[in-house]
């Protein structure tokens, strides 16, 4: 797919970010209007947020990244202060949408950093456009293995529009706050991000939001857990600098998860954050922050070939009839692909 050479560790050129700079801004594409916040100078680094979420989630990290970096942030259609219509919320659709925000910012290449649902579209980007993306960094992402939290499978099932109803009613949230502290007192792992995931609550106030949410989760999880996986294309980012950031309590999506998708990807880098949950670049930003700029300085931007990606296709999957011989890892990844019931769209 590509070759990425390794280059010399570069002396990042520091400035001060302005409020001004973190605003949300607004740019019509395909007549959606698509919020999104934009800081710095330097390579384009693009982060994109998870299901109910919005760029507000990046808020605090923005004016260390955009000291050395042109940081893009944007809110997902359906999410934040970007347009909810009734449209595709598929994978595959916002990985375009994110290109098409891209283009109209005149940003031909960027490194992506993609958390939760985030990281399966950065995924996505990275197999759709590889000749616009550099690097991948892939945060508790998405769209590798088939567990998910219960509560994402819920919220799947018909009636799902009630359930976020009442969610909005007169002292639920009073409930919903004492259920995320009993699962603190029983140290179970969901707890660790009960504040983020009582602000995803707070973020669905009307029914377009609520609606917005479930056609985007009904595209990625049903009862079963998560209905689409990368991993039989993991094989295409060989070459692809890559780097899993992961919280080894993470409640959402188990960090087993990202054991399996750093096997799958030849050269990936695997980074656990001990005692954190779904959010890690909130449980421990700095060492985030240290890793993002240490990760991007200190590796070549991905060289994509025309060639190198045929001769990719042309080999596939290892351990497959095209592929290589079979190995310890390949078979790991052939048991993750027949427990997989559907894949991503294309």
């Amino acid at each position: 797919m590509v070759d990425a050479q390794p280059r010399q560790r570069r002396t990042p050129r520091l400035r001060s970010v302005g409020d001004g700079e973190l605003r949300l801004r607004h740019r019509v594409v395909h007549g959606y209007r698509r919020a999104y916040r934009m800081a710095g100078e330097g390579p384009a680094l693009v982060l994109i947020h998870g299901i109910g979420d919005s760029s507000a989630t990046w808020a605090e990290l923005i004016p260390d990244l955009a000291r050395t970096h042109t940081v893009i942030a944007p809110d997902l259609l359906g999410h934040g202060d970007s347009d909810k219509p009734r449209a595709d919320y598929s994978v595959a659709a916002y990985a375009n949408g994110v290109r098409d925000l891209l283009a109209t910012l005149d940003i031909e290449s960027a490194t992506l950093v993609g958390h939760s649902l985030g990281g399966g579209v950065a995924m996505q980007f990275a197999y759709q456009f590889p000749e616009r993306t550099e690097r991948l960094i892939l945060v508790s992402a998405g769209g590798v293995g088939g567990e998910v939290t219960p509560a994402l499978r819920a919220v799947s099932l018909p009636g799902a529009h009630l359930l976020l109803s009442a969610l909005r009613l007169p002292g639920m949230s009073l409930h919903v706050g004492l259920f995320l502290r009993l699962m603190r007192l029983v140290d179970a792992d969901l707890a660790r991000d009960a504040p983020e995931l009582l602000n995803l609550v707070d973020a669905l106030p009307d029914a377009t939001s609520r609606s917005a949410f479930i056609r985007t989760l009904r595209g990625v999880v049903d009862w079963r857990g998560q209905a689409v996986t990368m991993l039989d294309r993991c094989y295409l980012t060989e070459g692809m600098p890559t780097m899993l950031l992961w919280g080894d309590r993470d409640g959402v999506v188990p960090v087993r998860h990202a054991h399996g998708a750093h096997e799958a990807m030849p050269g990936s880098r695997l980074e656990i954050f001990e005692g954190a949950g779904h959010f890690p670049f909130h449980s421990d930003p700095a060492r985030f922050l240290a890793l993002v700029q240490e990760f991007t300085s200190t590796t070549g931007a991905a060289d994509w070939s025309r060639e190198t990606w045929r001769q990719l296709l042309r080999a596939g999957r290892p351990g497959t009839a095209a592929g290589r011989p079979d190995t310890v890892h390949s078979r790991a990844v052939e048991r993750e692909l027949r427990e997989a019931s559907e894949r991503s769209a294309t």
